[in-house]
């Protein structure tokens, strides 16, 4: 791994309690990582953030109020990615930037030691996952995720983690350890089961199949780990037959809880993701143009891919007390470290949907 140090020009202002403050300022040193053997073609934005947690604001309907990301942007490359726009904010692109240049919090694990060491904090909750994947492959350079793990179940303080990597196995004895500890969840996001779609939409991530395995495997240690169907994608892995599919997979895996989610397209998303799929699929962009004349789908056709998929997770034999909470919308929680400053559009929560 090559370093250099130089001026990158990024701006980044971070959580309220910072009010004017700036995790690094516009000309302000930052340490560049060009990456080698298998992280060729990335490079790592090394960082010293000045706050980890981060306050989701009180509007946003979700059940925890801080979260944790160790990381910006993400190699998984998901095309439909709702962080993509967080890169934009830095300075940095949407598109290749976002899946190549990655932000790193270096000193993540020292920060949480010293502000869950405050006598303000109350031993919250803490979502991980909710801006990008926490198990992302740089996790297997930096294990900051792991740190944080350990410092969370050192301190007996809840904690839940959403990805779509089997990287989290890597740790499941440390997981499972505070699981004994505090209240612990994990959710693997699995959108479909459909190879080529998998592989044309997220190249980056682990083959769906694998990240079944790693649900129950998760379950059998002890650490309850449900599946989050996200996002379905119109004309690609909506068919009934497909929803019903991964319905039923969920259940054989054990998961402990199913919530599928159909895809939405905000500002400057909707403009990546629509230029891919002309790409790769133009006969579908009259069928998106008219899906998403806003950024969510019609109710009638989110209550569709829901019950689909639930009618299939409860004939499988998963249980009907299991299906998540639908009643969240993919709006609740986006960009939550960034929730305060001025350059954050309103409304722009998306929190437990990452891609």
């Amino acid at each position: 791994m090559r370093t250099s140090t130089r001026t990158v020009p990024l701006r980044w202002r971070i959580a309220e309690e910072e009010e004017e403050g700036r995790l690094f300022g516009d000309d302000e040193v930052v340490e560049r990582h060009v990456g080698r053997g298998e992280f060729r073609r990335m490079e790592f934005l090394h960082v010293n953030a000045r706050s980890i947690l981060n306050r989701v604001p009180e509007a946003s309907r979700v059940p925890f109020r801080w979260t944790i990301n160790a990381y910006r942007g993400c190699s998984h490359a998901c095309t439909y990615c709702f962080a993509r726009p967080t890169h934009e904010y830095l300075g940095l692109g949407i598109g290749e930037d976002f899946e190549r240049r990655i932000v790193v919090k270096v000193n993540a694990v020292e920060r949480l030691r010293h502000e869950l060491s405050s006598s303000r904090w109350l031993g919250e909750h803490v979502a991980m996952g909710t801006n990008t994947d926490p198990y992302q492959p740089a996790e297997g350079k930096y294990h900051l995720t792991r740190g944080v793990i350990e410092v969370l179940g050192e301190r007996e303080n809840p904690f839940s983690i959403l990805t779509k990597s089997t990287l989290v196995l890597r740790d499941l004895a440390v997981l499972a350890q505070a699981a004994r500890r505090t209240d612990v969840r994990v959710n693997l996001s699995v959108g479909t089961l459909d190879r080529g779609v998998w592989k044309m939409s997220e190249p980056g991530t682990p083959p769906p199949e694998r990240r079944l395995e790693a649900v129950r495997r998760l379950n059998e240690a002890g650490i309850p780990c449900g599946v989050l169907v996200a996002p379905v994608l119109p004309g690609l892995s909506d068919a009934p037959g497909q929803l019903e599919q991964i319905g039923a997979a969920a259940a054989e895996a054990g998961a402990v809880s199913v919530t599928p989610i159909a895809l939405h397209l905000r500002r400057g998303v909707r403009d990546h993701y629509l230029a891919w799929l002309s790409s790769v699929r133009p006969d579908l962009v009259p069928l998106y143009e008219g899906r998403f004349r806003r950024a969510y789908q019609p109710e009638d056709e989110q209550r569709r891919i829901a019950e689909t998929v639930h009618r299939a997770f409860r004939r499988a034999g998963g249980s009907a007390a299991a299906h998540g909470d639908t009643s969240w919308r993919q709006d609740a929680a986006w960009r939550a470290d960034e929730s305060s400053t001025r350059e954050s559009p309103p409304g722009a929560e998306q929190l437990r949907f990452s891609c």
